[in-house]
């Protein structure tokens, strides 16, 4: 189980005590934000994209959306979501618990320059009831990043 996965490689990293389990679905960034009683934008929202042949993670804030054109001009290509099967293929974690974590080898994985704006974020932690309470400097230390982008846009 993708949980397990995280779970392992946040214990060998020492932030296993981050990881927060609920009895309630996380799945959605609503749902996350009440789940931990939070502001939506403050659940790190991972999504999944065919770039090429390979998979590419954008970890942004909840309250933003891909903006096409910004992401275009950085990947040469269109935004092209991964289907359901293809996330857990590719990445190694189902959509609703995708996170930038304990991921297959050769995801690349972005953080977008929204969660900048906050001391703490919640992303997801490998399944559709967790969430991991990390700053943005931790999540690009723990999460492997390539580095951060602007490639999203306030959802109107």
């Amino acid at each position: 189980m993708s949980i397990e996965k995280v779970r392992e490689y946040f214990r060998s990293k020492n932030y296993e005590d981050r990881i927060i389990e609920f009895d309630v679905s996380s799945a959605t960034v609503e749902l996350a934000a009440q789940a931990l009683n939070c502001e939506p934008a403050l659940i790190a929202k991972t999504l999944s994209f065919k770039v090429n042949d390979g998979a590419v993670l954008i970890v942004c804030a909840g309250d933003t959306k891909i903006d096409n054109g910004k992401f275009k001009a950085q990947f040469s290509t269109k935004a092209k979501m991964l289907t359901p099967d293809e996330a857990v293929e590719m990445v190694g974690h189902a959509v609703g618990g995708v996170c930038p974590f304990a991921v297959n080898e050769g995801v690349r994985v972005f953080l977008d320059n929204s969660l900048k704006r906050f001391e703490t974020v919640y992303p997801a932690a490998g399944n559709s009831s967790s969430a991991v309470k990390l700053s943005p400097d931790e999540l690009e230390m723990l999460s492997n990043a390539e580095g951060w982008i602007d490639v999203c846009k306030l959802k109107e």
